[in-house]
């Protein structure tokens, strides 16, 4: 990953929250993930291939999550499978939005789920697996890049 790669993640994951919500996430700055990187309660993966290999991912709290999916739903409270599907989604567009960053050889798979820590499922992400902290609606969640 380099610079201009980030700044377009940043990019993406900023006008996907304000096209939604009408307020944009405030990003914070970009660091490597360490054993210390906080997982949220909900996480969706995607993995990538093509001409780059590797995973992304978004982990967001459920606060977040209730609060997001109430601009695309305009519900009361989501159930969990409806937020299995939201964080989902969002990692998903996030994405598939890079496609135009990094070109139509940019593949990303079918999101998978994790509800709470996923200490147990090991990411085999080469290193360096760079974080970008999320803040919106005075809640944080954040993404993560592990891209060869």
């Amino acid at each position: 990953m380099n610079e201009s790669e980030l700044k377009a993640f940043i990019k993406i994951v900023t006008e996907y929250f304000e096209s939604i919500t009408g307020q944009p996430a405030k990003m914070g700055l970009p660091f490597i993930k360490d054993d210390n990187t906080d997982v949220f309660d909900f996480t969706g993966v995607i993995g990538v291939s093509g001409t780059r290999k590797g995973a992304i991912y978004l982990s967001a709290p459920r606060e977040l999550l209730q609060e997001f999916g109430g601009y695309i739903l305009e519900g009361d409270e989501l159930q969990d499978s409806e937020l299995y599907d939201l964080v989902g989604e969002m990692t998903n567009t996030i994405s598939g939005n890079m496609r135009e960053h990094f070109g139509a050889s940019f593949f990303i798979s079918v999101p998978i789920i994790v509800k709470g820590k996923i200490d147990d499922i090991q990411l085999k992400l080469n290193p360096p697996v760079y974080i970008i902290p999320i803040e919106w609606q005075f809640s944080h969640c954040h993404l993560a890049i592990g891209l060869e």
